[in-house]
């Protein structure tokens, strides 16, 4: 086969399954608004069940609803009967997922769900099969064909359906007001939730880590501390109260040897930056990042209100603690 006739293959693939997605937007009625309330009015779990690839769809469509805000799991409709029903409990809600709508291992479990009395959502491309029947709301998935050329393996059909389920959970997610910072509360281990939950506070340098000289102290000691504390920026603080009255940093150091002072006499007062820039412990630590790249600047001051020095980052910590 001629590379040419693969590709052709491929676009023929996603036009099909792209026609699918694009054929659900005229079946959005009042079920999907229906299904959606259900959803949301639903004071246990999600119970999403599939056999095959249906199976395999449901276990995303589960997981995406839990990451966005709707507790859910995904139970094996051919373990479901050997007890694994009793996962689900009278507040709970099952979506069901079957192409053909007449899957053996769900309609055997329908009888039992009437029983418990929970509320049953259906996505079949079936509309009058037996799941769809038995459904409190039915969502129609149906696909006008499958994508493999044979018709036989899903591909369409699940795409179709995985898409549906999509909507559903970011439906429900708006209706919920569910924030970033929700997301990232259930994603403490990714890029977002490392920018949104990391705090100044847990990657700062504090106490005798901090490089920090008092007012008064001379070039040479203040060279002496940047150098110890290897971040680039020493604190020069007030002697009395320990408030913040200026750093001195590396850019410092290069325009104080244009003047050439003597390192032994010269006090870091008289060449220190006095305005300078510093961040609250209890801020985000992406907006520390935020403000080195705004500003320009490798290092931030942690100060509280009053303007007392309480730590020390650079970008170097922001890049150890996966926030860039």
């Amino acid at each position: 086969m001629t590379k040419h006739a693969y590709i052709e293959l491929g676009l023929a693939v996603l036009k099909t399954e792209a026609e699918a997605i694009s054929a659900l937007c005229a079946r959005l009625d009042q079920s999907f608004h229906d299904a959606c309330d259900l959803i949301l009015e639903c004071e246990g779990r999600i119970v999403v069940t599939g056999m095959g690839k249906s199976g395999h769809i449901g276990n995303k469509i589960a997981a995406t609803l839990a990451s966005t805000g709707t507790p859910s799991f995904f139970m094996h409709s051919g373990e479901a009967s050997h007890g694994d029903l009793g996962m689900i409990t009278d507040h709970d809600l099952v979506i069901a997922l079957s192409n053909s709508g007449e899957t053996s291992e769900i309609t055997l479990l329908l009888p039992l769900l009437k029983r418990i009395g929970i509320p049953l959502i259906a996505l079949t491309g079936n509309p009058a099969s037996s799941l769809a029947r038995s459904a409190d709301i039915h969502l129609d998935v149906s696909v006008s064909k499958e994508a493999c050329p044979l018709g036989l393996a899903p591909t369409s059909s699940t795409t179709a359906t995985l898409a549906m389920g999509d909507a559903l959970a970011v439906a429900v997610l708006e209706a919920r007001g569910f924030t970033e910072q929700d997301f990232a509360l259930s994603h403490p281990g990714g890029n977002l939730g490392r920018r949104l939950l990391l705090r100044v506070s847990d990657i700062m340098h504090t106490g005798a880590e901090i490089p920090m000289v008092e007012r008064g102290s001379t070039l040479k000691d203040t060279l002496l501390e940047m150098t110890a504390k290897g971040l680039g920026v020493a604190a020069v603080v007030d002697t009395d109260s320990n408030r913040l009255i200026g750093i001195y940093t590396d850019g410092d150091l290069r325009r104080t040897f244009e003047k050439m002072p003597d390192m032994e006499t010269a006090l870091v007062e008289e060449f220190m930056t006095a305005d300078c820039i510093t961040i609250e412990a209890e801020r985000i630590a992406s907006e520390a990042l935020k403000i080195m790249h705004e500003k320009k600047i490798n290092a931030l001051m942690v100060v509280d209100r009053d303007g007392g020095v309480q730590g020390a980052l650079n970008m170097h910590d922001l890049l150890r603690s996966g926030v860039v």
